[in-house]
């Protein structure tokens, strides 16, 4: 399976059968390394909550490449209704999706569009091909995250460093303890000035900690 950095929050999962996209926030992007209109292909569209710079361009995606949404319940129903997509309504629990188990957990975060609250933030748990990928979605730490792991082994963990709206550096520090992944991947931080972040640092301080940190630029992808 290959997982490809798309910018700010935004990425893409290859695996044998199937092309997933994770908060595809890319046309108002000033990281993004791809335009909606580059994704033909896409089987299913993870949304952590509804905030523009999450939501994105999903529905456009999923109506071109006739995607299905997994989103908390109430956003699903909200895109539906809007923008007549297909989606799967979760809540925070577990699921059996095309072939994946999908987990949805908790973050701590507000989820609102144009000014209108709708659902609530997660994160996802996504297994397929035997291996976990855990997408935070916008959250501070908090000490239910050592449960994910605890319950599931997670092998890889996107998580957000950029403070402010999100975990600053020593606080995703302190997740990564709690979720004890394999690889971490830092995202959401220097899309804006207000989010700048100094991953090298959050490289060194973490690999201290007996996890590998992948410093990844938007477009690169690694191996999992």
């Amino acid at each position: 399976m290959k997982l490809r950095y798309l910018g700010h929050a935004a990425f893409e999962i290859k695996t044998q059968e199937k092309t997933i996209l994770i908060d595809p926030f890319l046309k108002n992007n000033p990281k993004a390394c791809a335009k909606p209109e580059d994704f033909e292909k896409v089987d299913l569209i993870f949304v952590t909550h509804a905030h523009a710079d999450h939501l994105g361009d999903a529905p456009q995606i999923a109506k071109r490449a006739r995607a299905k949404i997994i989103a908390m319940y109430d956003i699903a129903q909200w895109l539906t209704e809007n923008f007549g997509v297909e989606t799967i309504g979760m809540n925070y629990g577990s699921a059996n999706i095309e072939g994946l188990q999908v987990i949805m957990v908790p973050a701590w975060h507000s989820s609102s569009f144009e000014g209108k609250t709708i659902g609530n933030a997660c994160g996802f748990i996504i297994s397929t091909e035997g291996k976990r990928i855990y997408h935070a979605g916008d959250t501070c730490v908090f000490s239910d995250m050592k449960l994910f792991s605890d319950l599931y082994r997670i092998d890889v963990a996107l998580l957000p460093i950029g403070g402010y709206f999100v975990m600053d550096v020593e606080q995703c520090l302190k997740a990564v303890e709690l979720i004890r992944p394999k690889v971490v991947i830092p995202m959401h931080y220097n899309t804006w000035p207000l989010i700048q972040a100094n991953a090298q640092e959050f490289k060194e301080k973490a690999e201290k900690l007996g996890v590998k940190v992948a410093l990844l630029e938007p477009e690169e992808e690694i191996e999992v």
